[in-house]
């Protein structure tokens, strides 16, 4: 499994975060233990409360837990990892909760810790978890037998395609996939050798170059977010200048703002809307599938959850009367009976405790078979759409060179929409 954890404060917010449903198909707690409340909430309000006695700030350890795309983890697959992810950091015995997630046909899960040793009431220390969580990452794929991923090879080299959570924050807000603006910058980068044939690399795709104000060579894309040219290739800062020079001559961030204002049209952003509504009316039908799918899958949990409670009960029940009372139950414990019949009755609950996890498991992997066929659709609809986004963003690149050279020959009217726009349907630019 990857794994990556962080020290974080803001219980209720990750809390919320957590038992998120609306962008999750299931959100099933897995476990809470050692805190005095039985739900998220209450726990890792606990934690905040008891934190409250020391100086610690980030008093929670939070940790994401993803297997391979193609596996699905069972409840005991999370639990052994958690336990020795516990382990490894120094969290033994500490109060923790686990929370499984489901989405798109794929199981992870998130466990938090609190970091707060209740006896010394201070802070549990945790050096160097970062190269800790790697090596588990690498240990826990080679006993599973899965591919290790080329950030776990030993010789592996970082792919160019990775991101950090700040990259993929500022995508998300404007509503593009970070993997498809990494590989617009680092393939425009790859076929330029110069600063001109990187700006016109660049602009085909609706990025402009610019001066930053701190960071030296910058892009500016039409929505007017900026991206840090040397973050966005995955190169050195000091690379970049040496193969494009100095920035100096290039257009500050506020006037390459300013110069796409004013060259976006209102009739391109008019085809951009209906892109946007195209795209969404695509959807639709998959989006009501999933919803139906959803609420099927989480009524068939339910129901084995509701059965199995019940069944539960009557098992504890018929194992409880097994054990005699008055005169007779006396006896049983004078003579040992009643410790072996304990003994007998507890290895029975265990084994039926075995017994439910193993149903459970077995309803999540039947479920993820039904929601893999579904997810095949989904990736084939957003391929398409990704290639109208390639489309129309050469196209608004296109058509915004073209009026400003109209502009420069003082020609007042703008140009009509090309076919292409037309034809395209494109992207959703969030403009």
């Amino acid at each position: 499994m990857i794994l990556k954890g962080s020290q974080r404060a803001g219980a209720k917010a990750l809390a919320d975060h957590l038992m998120n449903d609306r962008d999750n198909d299931h959100v099933t707690v897995l476990e809470v233990s050692g805190f005095m409340a039985d739900d998220l909430h209450g726990a890792l309000s606990e934690a905040y409360a008891i934190s409250n006695a020391t100086q610690c700030t980030q008093f929670m350890f939070s940790l994401s837990l993803n297997p391979p795309q193609d596996h699905v983890g069972s409840e005991q697959d999370f639990l052994d990892a958690a336990d020795r992810a516990e382990n490894a950091l120094g969290l033994t015995g500490q109060p923790r909760a686990i929370i499984m997630h489901e989405k798109e046909g794929r199981r992870h899960a998130h466990v938090v810790w609190s970091r707060i040793d209740g006896d010394a009431m201070k802070a549990i220390n945790l050096p160097h978890f970062k190269n800790k969580l790697t090596s588990l990452s690498r240990e826990l794929y080679l006993d599973h037998g899965w591919v290790l991923p080329e950030g776990l090879q030993t010789h592996g080299g970082k792919s160019p395609l990775n991101f950090s959570l700040a990259e993929w924050q500022q995508a998300k807000r404007i509503g593009l996939d970070p993997r498809e603006i990494k590989q617009v910058f680092r393939d425009a980068w790859e076929r330029s050798d110069n600063i001109k044939s990187l700006s016109n690399a660049l602009q085909e795709r609706g990025y402009f170059l610019a001066k930053g104000d701190r960071r030296g060579f910058v892009a500016v894309d039409v929505n007017g977010a900026i991206y840090s040219l040397p973050k966005w290739i995955g190169e050195k800062s000091k690379a970049v200048t040496q193969k494009l020079g100095s920035p100096d001559g290039l257009s500050s961030v506020s006037d390459v703002r300013a110069d796409i204002k004013s060259r976006v049209t209102d009739q391109l952003k008019s085809y951009i809307a209906e892109t946007r509504s195209k795209h969404a009316r695509d959807a639709q039908p998959l989006l009501e599938q999933k919803a139906e799918m959803v609420s099927k899958h989480r009524a068939e949990r339910k129901a084995l959850k509701d059965g199995q409670e019940k069944r539960w009960k009557e098992e504890t029940k018929a194992r409880l009367s097994r054990l005699n009372g008055g005169l007779r139950g006396l006896f049983d414990r004078i003579t040992g009976k009643n410790s072996k019949t304990k003994d007998q009755i507890e290895a029975e609950a265990y084994q039926a405790a075995k017994r439910d996890q193993a149903q459970r498991d077995d309803l999540v992997l039947a479920q993820s078979k039904d929601r893999k066929v579904l997810q095949v659709q989904f990736v084939a609809l957003r391929s398409k759409q990704k290639e109208d986004r390639k489309i129309l963003a050469r196209s608004i690149s296109q058509f915004m060179t073209q009026r400003k050279r109209n502009q420069n020959r003082g020609l007042q009217k703008g140009l009509d929409v090309m076919p292409e726009l037309r034809r395209s349907r494109g992207p959703d630019l969030s403009l």
